[in-house]
């Protein structure tokens, strides 16, 4: 199998492509966008070497099959927080009611993977109780913001005919939203119990973690009637890995350590549109 070596930032000296190129055993350089570029005939097995110089300059890599192309593919998977959205939502619900540095220890503990998701979730959104149901419409109103270049990666796909799905730990007040504004095929995450327009600190039905995560992806593989290696999961974090594992194609989104070892590709420096680079080669 030939290999391109895919190098994006926000901006790349060419004396940094010349040298990834020679390092690579790459057989030219080729602009795909002004921020992305392609070195054809890149060697895999060089692939430590181009990491160190990469991580040095600032400078997101992949080695993909050059025969890669996004019409391969139908469904993208898509985690919410932090991902899709540059927020982690329960943190700023929290700040509402003055616990986010308490509410957030928890989140970051999880992401790493150090705490189970549904135990930090039911710990963290006991936290929650008794605030005004109105806190978050002022979280997604104020707050929530798209990760640079989503919507272009959303455009990219969505003309190639992929369908997308949103699964988030998070809450489906803002996934549905979401799946509203951005034109998305399914958003699935948990709900809030809300009692008397309050908060109640519980979270209605099982928690959706990890395993409901890839679960999920593999409901709507299956009901596409797709193949492993026609979907494509991308996340940050800990309870992400396990619908990473189950697509054939990874992407790791200014995400963990541990997520980004374990990923197909990392996208560390740029925008979500730096998916499009990696999916079509």
């Amino acid at each position: 199998m030939n290999y391109n070596l895919i190098i994006q930032s926000n901006s790349v000296a060419t004396q940094l492509l010349k040298q990834l190129a020679k390092l690579s055993g790459a057989s030219e350089i080729q602009a795909i966008t002004q921020q992305a570029f392609r070195l054809p005939g890149a060697n895999p097995a060089r692939q430590a070497e181009v990491e160190r110089l990469c991580e040095q300059s600032g400078l997101d890599y992949a080695f993909v099959p050059d025969a890669r192309k996004m019409s391969d593919f139908g469904l993208v998977v898509m985690d919410m927080d932090s991902t899709l959205i540059t927020i982690e939502c329960i943190d700023e619900i929290a700040d509402m009611i003055g616990v986010k540095p308490e509410v957030a220890h928890i989140t970051e503990a999880a992401m790493r993977g150090e705490i189970d998701f549904a135990e930090s979730l039911t710990r963290r959104v006991a936290l929650l109780k008794g605030l005004d149901e109105s806190a978050l419409q002022r979280v997604y109103d104020e707050r929530l913001q798209l990760s640079p270049g989503a919507e272009k990666m959303l455009a990219a796909l969505q003309s190639h005919g992929i369908k997308t799905l949103l699964v988030s730990g998070g809450f489906t007040f803002f996934t549905e939203r979401l799946k509203l504004r951005l034109g998305l095929d399914a958003a699935i995450a948990n709900t809030l119990e809300i009692v008397d327009g309050k908060l109640t600190g519980r979270v209605l039905g099982a928690i959706l973690d990890a395993e409901g995560k890839a679960t999920q992806l593999r409901r709507l593989r299956d009901q596409l009637g797709l193949a492993a290696h026609q979907v494509v999961a991308m996340g940050d974090g800990a309870n992400d890995l396990k619908m990473m594992a189950a697509a054939g194609v990874s992407i790791a989104y200014h995400a963990k350590p541990v997520v980004r070892a374990q990923a197909t590709h990392a996208l560390n420096f740029v925008g979500l549109d730096g998916a499009i680079a990696l999916l079509r080669s």
